[in-house]
Parts: C-alpha cells; structure tokens; sequence
C-alpha cells in the first residue's frame, strides 16, 4: 500500500512538470505583435533650394543707370549672394558687347535696328523713357514745338528770341554718337545725321551738367536723369512727367532695352535678373527711377 502511495505521487508529479513546460513553450500564435514606434525611422525632408549667386555683367546705356541701380538693389533683397556689375558705356557698346560675349546683358535707351536684330540681338523692353529737353534755370522760355526743336538742332533757329526768349545766341548741345538717347532724339524727331552740335558728351551727366552751367544752351537727356540743376520744357503743350509718357502723349519717348543673343542661354543668375527686370512686380521700382514700366 505504501508502495502505491509513492508511485501516484511520482506520478503525479511528473504529470504537473509536463503541463508546466508546455505552457511555457507554446507561443502566443494570435496576438499581434505590437509596434515600436520608438525605433521607426524619421520621414526624410526635402532638400532646400539651391541659393542663387554668381556675377551678371551688364553694360550700356548711361540713361539707364537710374533704373539699373534700382533694379539691382531690389534683385539683391532676394538674392544677395548675386553681384550685379554695370558699366555705363553707352548704347551702341552694350549691344556690340553682348552681341561679343563680353557682357550677359546688354542696355539700350532705343529700339534695335534691323541690322542688330539680324546678327541675333533680342530686345527686351524693361521701361519707357522720355527724353526731355532741357534748358538753363535762367531761360524764360517754357514750351517748344517738335518742329522748332528740329529747326534749333538743324542749325535753321540759331537764336534763342526766334521763339520767344532772349536775344541770345542758341548753345546747341547732345550726345555722341554712340548714344542711344541720341539715336532716339533724332530718329523721333526725323533729324537724323543732320544736327550742328556745338559740343557732344559720352553721358546723360556731361550734358546736364554743361547746360546747367551756360545759360544760352540746350540738351536733351532721359526724363529719369533730369534734376533741378536744370528746366524740362513741355514739348506741344505737354510737360515731361512719367504720367505724359505712360499714355503716350509726350511726343519724345523711347524704349529702355535689356538686349540678349537668340540662342545664347543665360547663366541662372543674369537669367533671374532678367526675368526680374521683366516682371510686374518691379514697376513701382522703375516708377522711383523715374521711367515707366512697359510690364507694369
């Protein structure tokens, strides 16, 4: 009896240890396994955009360079790694410049000729500009007619009582040749290569300047360069403003022209800058210039 005591009891337990291992053993087979979203790997951002910089060289008119530095300031807020070079050489060297690869952008104050445009120059037109005439201070003259601002350039009114100021003899003066102001002057005026100029100057300054300091002078100069160093006389009764030139009814008025070169493509940077000076969130920045925006 108690031999059988002892093997129920060997039994028994031997019984208990199996149905304790299995329990151990057997996987948890319906249970999800639970996320750890502590090792989960961070969502990658986007890499930022490439900041523009570089040099644009641009060179051309002097009558543009008001609207230029205007420009080039606003250009540098948004982009300061960029720099802006410009040379004030005149017209005709800015559009042979850019044509030669010498510049990224070319300034011209009038409108390209056929020629220009067939050796592959492309105009792009930033601003309008008026060219007023400008007289001395002490001159009691304050309106003149095309036709008598053709007739003092020509040499046929040679005195300044002909059309109602003093008795005194007309100082005629303008730019040189090269000038695109000039070029639009004369072409507007149809007085191509036939003005008797007394003196000619290389800049808009140069004649300001010495039309300030003669009393009996005259010049003409982008509306946007004129100071109180000198009088702008309306022309046909209407005074050079850049209200006069937006509609059209001050009669001496050109383009202000970024020239580029078909099928040339511009580094990103000078690209950028033009597509700036092309846009019409710049035109109160051409207006402070002093021209009028032509994208505005």
């Amino acid at each position: 009896m108690k031999k059988l005591i002892v093997l129920a009891l060997v039994a028994l337990m031997a019984l208990t240890m199996m149905v304790g291992c299995g329990a151990e053993e057997t996987p948890a087979a319906t249970e999800a396994p639970a996320q750890d979203t502590a090792t989960e790997a961070p969502a990658e951002e986007a890499p930022a955009a490439e900041e523009l910089s570089g040099t644009v060289n641009v060179n051309g008119s002097t009558s543009m360079a008001d609207v230029i530095a205007a420009l080039t300031e606003g250009f540098n807020e948004l982009n300061p790694d960029v720099q802006i070079n410009y040379t004030g050489s005149g017209s005709g060297a800015g559009i042979e410049g850019v044509l030669a690869g010498t510049c990224d952008l070319g300034l011209s104050s009038r409108a390209l000729s056929e020629d220009e445009k067939g050796q592959g120059a492309v105009e792009n037109i930033v601003a309008k500009d008026g060219v007023a005439v400008v007289i001395n201070p002490e001159n009691t003259v304050t309106d003149l007619t095309t036709e008598q601002i053709a007739a003092i350039y020509t040499g046929e009114i040679t005195n300044w009582s002909e059309v109602g100021g003093p008795d005194a003899e007309i100082a005629v003066l303008g730019r040189d040749s090269a000038s695109g102001t000039r070029s639009a002057f004369e072409e507007i005026l149809g007085i191509e290569d036939a003005c008797v100029y007394l003196n000619e100057y290389s800049s808009t300054g140069d004649v300001i300047g010495n039309v300030a300091s003669n009393p009996n002078a005259i010049g003409y100069a982008s509306l946007s360069a004129v100071d109180d160093s000198v009088v702008a006389v309306a022309v046909n009764g209407v005074t050079p403003t850049e209200a006069t030139v937006a509609d059209g009814s001050f009669a001496i008025q050109r383009p202000f022209v970024i020239v580029t070169v078909e099928g040339t493509e511009l580094s990103a940077a000078a690209q950028a800058f033009l597509d700036y000076a092309m846009s019409a969130e710049v035109a109160d920045i051409i207006a402070a210039a002093g021209a009028v925006s032509a994208n505005g």
